[in-house]
């Protein structure tokens, strides 16, 4: 595992006990995240980074009782958690590592990506790797339940002109990976990038 991974790995499962309760007024927010995407019954979706699966609960919803639900996650303790709050019932977790994922070429209608990009160790590779597992005019969404300027205030910091969730670089960091941004959100309230698979 290389030290990226150890490192998001520890980040993430010191924190997996409460990590909902810390958080307890984004259901809204991820919910109308995952509306964005359009999805449509029968459809195929990925949560990316999926935690302790917040958003599983509302791309089943969307996809239906005929669509798949993968929830994916490099930390066992997220997933052991996404258990305990029952969220397994709405769709398949595994633990995997979202920069080489188990899944064949083009399978996917769309994937979901929570807090994502600021974890990936290589964004343009990684991006790359899920544009390889979505089809052609399949969908992602990188989301956030508060912008970019709401979480540097909560974490005691300064936006920096090279956040790579600034338009001006993500932008560009999609389009050489795959992907074609179709729309882009930065409020107190929410931050959700769509973009469309090429090819």
């Amino acid at each position: 595992m290389s030290d990226d991974h150890t490192r998001v790995r520890d980040f993430f499962a010191a924190r997996a006990a409460d990590w909902d309760s810390r958080f307890p007024d984004d259901g809204p927010a991820y919910r109308a995240a995952a509306g964005e995407l359009g999805l449509r019954p029968g459809a195929r979706v990925l949560d990316a980074g999926c935690g302790t699966g917040r958003a599983l609960p509302a791309l089943r919803d969307a996809v239906g009782p005929s669509g798949v639900v993968l929830g994916v996650d490099l930390t066992p303790a997220m997933l052991e958690a996404a258990v305990r709050a029952g969220r397994d019932r709405d769709g398949q977790l595994l633990l995997a590592d979202v920069t080489r994922l188990p899944l064949r070429d083009g399978i996917l209608d769309a994937v979901f990506g929570a807090g994502l990009i600021s974890h990936l160790p290589d964004p343009a590779r990684n991006l790359r790797e899920l544009s390889r597992v979505v089809r052609p005019g399949g969908l992602l969404a990188l989301f956030h339940p508060i912008g970019r300027a709401a979480l540097a205030a909560r974490q005691g910091r300064q936006i920096t002109p090279d956040d790579l969730r600034a338009e001006a670089n993500l932008r560009p960091l999609l389009a050489t990976s795959g992907w074609q941004m179709t729309s882009y959100v930065d409020e107190d309230a929410r931050f959700l990038a769509l973009a469309v698979r090429q090819g």
